[in-house]
């Protein structure tokens, strides 16, 4: 199965939520990772 990058921000979307459900304490570090990586994965296109 390939995953695009349409593909790929729902599911960390997913997960972050499924995540930070589990772990409340965890927001923090989730959202900062889930920023990281839109964030790169924004800029691949420019590299």
């Amino acid at each position: 199965m390939y995953i695009s990058t349409g593909m790929l921000l729902p599911l960390l979307a997913l997960l972050a939520g499924l995540l930070i459900l589990i772990r409340p304490r965890l927001l923090h570090y989730v959202v900062a990772i889930f920023l990281i990586v839109f964030g790169v994965i924004g800029l691949m296109p420019y590299f």
